[in-house]
């Protein structure tokens, strides 16, 4: 499998590269040190795996635009706390599997093989808490006007000027990723098909992106 590992730690970056490359099951295709440069590189190179360090502060959002515009590449959360929320929380991020910070090298190599399987191995109170936590976010139908973040509301308004997600991302600094995944979270909050009821919609009522 082809991996890129992303992590400001050079240190670590420079052991995790050294242990793989004494393997045959696992290429290093990079290392990088932030999540900008790592969803500038996903589209351009092959890779199967992303490794990204968790022992440092990592936005979870952007993460998830990580994993939306990059589904076929698995993300595993290395270093991660393993507590039930910590957990969930990378989960409904786009974290296919994690390994945590008392983790072996041999056993995030296992890890990525397990991940890139669709397998998961965790302790039982960590699988339980995911189980009730899929319960829990069994969809169910929004209520018309659920509240948008200030982000969400600034990406709709620019949508009501019939802004493209290319201009929006110019407009506001963002990533096109990122936008789409805020696009996508307006529409589901709205309750909404598509982006041209967005548009009338904000239109119509131009405070609900206030």
């Amino acid at each position: 499998m082809r991996a890129v590992i992303l992590t400001p730690i050079r240190l670590l970056g420079d052991g995790l590269e050294r242990f793989f490359s004494g393997r045959s099951d696992v290429e290093i295709v990079r290392v990088v040190s932030d999540i900008g440069e790592l969803r500038a590189l996903i589209p351009t190179v092959s890779v199967d795996v992303a490794l990204i360090d968790m022992t440092q502060a990592v936005d979870l959002d952007e993460v998830r635009a990580l994993a939306a515009a990059g589904p076929n590449v698995v993300l595993i959360a290395m270093g991660l706390v393993e507590q039930r929320q910590d957990v969930i929380r990378c989960g409904r991020a786009g974290f296919t599997g994690y390994v945590s910070r008392n983790s072996t090298v041999e056993e995030l190599a296992k890890a990525m093989h397990d991940a890139l399987a669709g397998r998961l191995a965790c302790p039982d109170e960590i699988s339980g808490g995911l189980l009730r936590a899929l319960f829990r976010q069994t969809p169910e139908p929004k209520p018309d006007g659920a509240p948008l973040t200030k982000r969400e509301g600034d990406v709709l308004q620019l949508i009501g000027h019939g802004m493209t997600n290319k201009e929006i991302a110019r407009e506001l600094g963002l990533s096109v990723a990122t936008v789409k995944h805020h696009v996508h979270n307006v529409l589901e909050k709205l309750c909404l098909p598509r982006r041209a009821y967005a548009m009338r919609k904000v239109r119509e009522q131009p405070w609900l992106a206030r």
